[in-house]
């Protein structure tokens, strides 16, 4: 015979409460369609040549799939080196934004200081602020301080990112209980090793899913490329693109622009896939609340 603990319930559908949701719904399926259509329709004219691109008969691969155009896009219009840019530009950035941000942040949400609050309320207003306003004071200063290159870039990138980065964490340190601090303290750890070894491991989820936004913001950065990039060989995906689609009009090679586009949406695309989770409990999660 089963005991009430073994007997499970079905929960009735609040049909009312369902109806009321359905513009929702709707929009969110509307949205998702269109996307996924866009997105298919990206990848058929990835495997197409250019008259069945302009004739409207990617879908029917009349001359089959041309997996040439992946190599031509790869090899022949550099996407290789522009994809190998953004890879090292957002791997770097991202590492040494969180080996800033992660102590700033545990300090401003533990410890009570003269100039706290300034500091992130400076944070905030840091935030605030256009990158097109500053896009000028930045040049000027890499001129006068003879900094340029890779090394510009990637210093651009992490000095932008600090500030997002330092707030989103500063909740998810100020949840954490205090006791492990004590316990920490009473088996002899040092602040320092506290934090290490102790408190950034229990703030792992914002850990990933903060270096997720960032590596997709600087995987997807325009602007400051398009001004400080001036050399093809350090050239990010995003003004490779550009580059590739301004050679369109000697080339005509469209059946390879979608390939790019295509190896250059994949790293984001997977990244989505595959720590969607991790984002979700980044983004919702924190610790024992003290």
């Amino acid at each position: 015979m089963k005991t009430k603990n073994q007997i499970k319930y079905k929960q009735k559908v609040n049909w009312k409460k369902e109806l009321a949701l359905l513009p929702g719904y709707l929009f969110v399926i509307i949205w998702i369609a269109f996307t996924a259509a866009f997105l298919i329709w990206i990848v058929a004219a990835s495997l197409s040549t250019s008259p069945e691109i302009f004739t409207g008969t990617v879908f029917k691969f009349k001359t089959g799939f041309h997996w040439e155009n992946y190599v031509s896009a790869w090899q022949t219009q550099n996407v290789s080196v522009f994809f190998m840019n953004s890879l090292m530009y957002a791997a770097i950035a991202c590492v040494a934004v969180i080996l800033i941000a992660a102590p700033a942040a545990y300090v401003l949400s533990r410890y009570e200081f003269i100039g706290n609050k300034v500091i992130k309320a400076g944070l905030i207003v840091t935030m605030s602020i256009p990158v097109i306003m500053i896009i000028m004071p930045l040049f000027a200063l890499a001129t006068q301080w003879q900094i340029k290159g890779r090394i510009l870039l990637i210093l651009l990138y992490i000095f932008l990112n600090v500030p997002f980065t330092t707030t989103y964490l500063l909740n998810f340190f100020a949840t954490l209980s205090k006791t492990y601090e004590e316990a920490a303290a009473i088996d002899g750890c040092t602040p320092a090793k506290t934090f290490w070894v102790i408190m950034l491991p229990l703030v792992q989820p914002a850990i990933i899913t903060v270096t997720i936004f960032n590596f997709l913001s600087v995987w997807n950065e325009f602007f400051i490329a398009l001004i400080f990039a001036n050399t093809s060989d350090m050239t990010p995906v995003g003004v490779g693109l550009l580059q590739i689609v301004n050679s369109m009009k000697y080339t005509g090679n469209y059946g390879g622009l979608f390939a790019a586009v295509v190896i250059v949406f994949l790293p984001t695309f997977i990244l989505y896939i595959l720590l969607s989770e991790k984002i979700i409990s980044g983004v919702t999660g924190g610790g024992v609340k003290g």
